[in-house]
């Protein structure tokens, strides 16, 4: 098997156990659905991953630093006003969590599984880059102190956006089937609460 061959068989190994953990979780996906869903057999994906924890580990650990990039990756935009960018940031983060709308769930069910998680990502992500957190600290504590925010934290302000859209896609499959949303209906939700999590953040903060 070449190295291209060896790339693509491991990236569909990769996508193919991402969908299955999404859609049933780590504990009734198995190696051997994988396999037969990639289209080759248990040996390969052992030969990859070693094991169903190791193959796992390596999506989860990706899907929970994507979770949270968004919050710091503010690319050029330092010339933006703090409230401009974190407008960006809930923005850019229920951007994220529409795209990706199972995944609030999995790491909720694997911290639950495995609590000891939290130690372990916390040593091998650096999902926060401490420059740019103090940057925009810094930012916060300046509009603070010429009185254009209230007193608050941006570990609150991150806190606050996280629950607000982490709740609303654990919520709307409920939501859906309970009020038998159809597809225009929910996306008009979607559309609807991106815009009033930005004003409910912002108006939080006025003096």
């Amino acid at each position: 098997m070449d190295v291209n061959t060896e790339q693509s068989m491991e990236q569909s190994i990769l996508e193919t156990a991402e969908r299955l953990f999404l859609e049933k979780g780590f504990v009734l996906t198995s190696t051997t659905e994988i396999a037969k869903e990639v289209g080759c057999n248990q040996a390969l994906v052992h030969y990859y991953f070693r094991t169903k924890d190791n193959l796992f580990n390596t999506i989860f650990e990706q899907k929970f630093k994507l979770f949270f990039q968004h919050i710091f990756d503010l690319g050029n935009l330092d010339e933006l006003s703090f409230t401009d960018k974190l407008k960006h940031i809930i923005e850019s983060h229920f951007d994220m969590l529409n795209a990706n709308p199972k995944l609030p769930l999995l790491i909720i069910s694997e911290f639950s599984r495995r609590p000891e998680q939290v130690g372990i990502l916390k040593e091998k992500l650096q999902t926060v880059p401490q420059k740019l957190f103090e940057k925009l600290n810094a930012q916060l504590n300046a509009e603070i102190s010429a009185g254009k925010i209230r007193q608050t934290t941006l570990a609150d302000l991150i806190l606050t956006m996280v629950s607000l859209n982490v709740s609303l896609f654990l919520f709307i499959p409920i939501a859906g089937e309970i009020a038998s949303l159809n597809e225009a209906q929910r996306q008009f939700m979607i559309v609807h609460r991106r815009e009033e999590h930005v004003n409910v953040i912002l108006n939080s903060i006025r003096p």
